[in-house]
């Protein structure tokens, strides 16, 4: 897993060394995420370009492994500290058929999304819980476009240009949104937040918000 063309801008020794350092810290790969209210959260991340050379495949590879461990569906490289516009996204999916099909949730093959950005395809918007790794134990309802068009590079440099709908459109959305300093919590129904316990216990039973909507007091596009 090279560089690639796309990438092949010049090696930033200094960080080069810094992030080989902190990968060095973690022998089984998995790294520390970091929680909101962390400075680099909040900064918009810099283009990657090449910036880390042939240490971009170990980087990728310690995002994937800290993702799984989380465990999580995406993870932004600021969630590890890490300034720079490079995401990873998998998705096993839900069992549950009316979950699936009511968010439009199914498996997202794992993939490396260097410099993403998105777009509205439509105006319908859907409205579900989210959380995130770096708000842990909390989630919110975010209504979000149900389809975007996604422009990024894959992590050999090679053009993406692709329409998502449903929960990989979220997905993308959520973790392009690190890159920007956003968190979900931005574009929340603030009166929707519940600790994971509580979502669980008066929300778990379908992935619907509506009767949290009715209770709490707040709006559904």
């Amino acid at each position: 897993m090279g560089t690639g063309a796309g990438h092949a801008g010049p090696v930033d020794q200094g960080l080069k060394d810094q992030v080989a350092a902190h990968l060095a810290r973690y022998e089984d790969g998995v790294l520390p995420i970091v929680q909101a209210g962390h400075p680099v959260l909040r900064a918009v991340a810099a283009p990657y370009t090449g910036q880390l050379g042939d240490l971009f495949p170990a980087l990728v590879e310690a995002m994937r492994r800290t993702m799984h461990a989380a465990p999580g569906v995406g993870l932004a490289a600021p969630q590890i500290g890490l300034g720079l516009a490079v995401a990873v996204v998998q998705d096993p999916g839900v069992a549950d058929p009316e979950d699936a099909d009511l968010r439009e949730r199914h498996p997202v093959p794992f993939r490396v999304l260097v410099n993403p950005t998105y777009e509205p395809v439509g105006d319908e918007r859907r409205a579900f819980f989210e959380g995130c790794l770096s708000v842990s134990g909390w989630q919110a309802v975010v209504a979000r476009p149900r389809t975007v068009r996604l422009t990024a590079q894959d992590e050999h440099g090679a053009p993406v240009d692709e329409v998502l709908t449903g929960w990989p459109a979220r997905i993308v959305q959520h973790e392009t949104d690190h890159l920007r300093g956003e968190l979900y919590l931005d574009h929340a129904e603030v009166r929707s937040l519940a600790s994971n316990d509580n979502m669980m216990r008066y929300w778990g039973s379908t992935p619907d918000p509506s009767g949290a909507a009715e209770a709490l007091g707040f709006r559904l596009p």
